[in-house]
């Protein structure tokens, strides 16, 4: 179908995510049916808008916190974020050693695995001089992961009576991108989704100091950089925790990211076009399905049998 036609109905489905009662579930789907079946208008310029609009909706997302709780889930999950990370990035390096995975994919997508998806790809590439197509490959492999963790995590979760902590907690230590995490989390409520979004977000200050290491150990001299909008998020709850006479206005913000958040994942979804899903080799495909299963099995078990859990 011509680029103009497509547009229409694109928008037009953009347009139906502001409705209230239009879900991330629904989005998603929507978006990644639209994409496969008549095709992604302009797949470049989509991904830089869902990018955006995704950091400022995690930003919003941090006027629903005091920043207390903040630094109070922060800080007790960051003993259970540094122990899965490493554990996550050397169960990863034998699995790619096993599946025969490229060095580079293999690295790409452990690290993403480990971290937060495309973000943590983004940033660790250039710092392992990683060539366009291992790029590819690893972003397509981990958004097909992720598009299946946004259904699949409340399913498993409802079905195992998981209250909203505990599942917050997993989604955030198992599912791979920040928006997919926000996603599923949103569906358990409130509580749930302040967990998923912190410890999510704690996870993602790892980016700098890991990235960090690898320039250091490869000698690679490639640019190091902080996610920011972690930033973002932190100083929307010290503002929150400061002026809490404002709190209509706080209200609406959370309010307002929540449903900007329902539009970046029906534009994520728009994302996974039949050339992404042509991207996803066997070997790559194999290395990071089962390296996500290991990791959410693990960490599932951990938190119903009480090994892990919040405070």
């Amino acid at each position: 179908m011509p680029k103009r036609p497509r547009a229409v109905p694109f928008f037009l489905l953009a347009l139906a995510c502001f409705l209230p009662w239009v879900g991330p579930g629904a989005a998603l789907a929507a978006g990644i049916a639209f994409s496969l079946l008549l095709g992604n208008p302009n797949p470049s310029r989509t991904a830089l808008w869902s990018k955006w609009l995704l950091q400022g909706s995690v930003v919003g997302l941090g006027f629903g916190l005091s920043l207390g709780t903040v630094l109070g889930v922060g800080a007790s999950s960051a003993g259970i974020t540094a122990v899965g990370i490493g554990a996550t990035l050397a169960a990863g390096w034998l699995l790619g050693r096993v599946t025969g995975t490229s060095g580079a994919v293999s690295t790409l997508i452990s690290f993403g695995t480990a971290i937060c998806g495309g973000s943590a790809i983004a940033a660790m590439a250039p710092v392992i001089r990683a060539k366009t197509d291992e790029i590819a490959i690893s972003l397509a492999t981990v958004f097909t992961l992720n598009a299946s963790a946004l259904v699949l995590f409340p399913a498993v979760g409802h079905a195992l009576h998981l209250g909203p902590r505990a599942f917050g907690l997993w989604a955030s230590l198992a599912i791979h991108d920040v928006s997919s995490v926000v996603g599923a989390a949103s569906s358990f409520g409130p509580e749930a989704l302040a967990v998923a979004t912190t410890v999510k977000l704690t996870r993602a200050l790892w980016i700098m100091p890991c990235t960090l290491a690898a320039a250091l150990a490869t000698r690679s001299g490639g640019k190091v950089t902080f996610p920011w909008f972690v930033a973002g998020f932190l100083g929307a709850a010290t503002l929150r925790t400061l002026l809490p006479q404002l709190g209509p206005v706080w209200a609406l913000a959370v309010a307002a990211a929540r449903q900007t958040l329902v539009l970046t994942l029906y534009l994520i979804g728009t994302g996974l076009t039949r050339d992404v899903l042509r991207r996803v080799g066997l070997r790559p495909l194999a290395h990071g399905l089962a390296l996500w299963v290991l990791v959410a099995g693990a960490t599932l078990w951990s938190i119903v049998s009480g090994v892990l859990s919040l405070p």
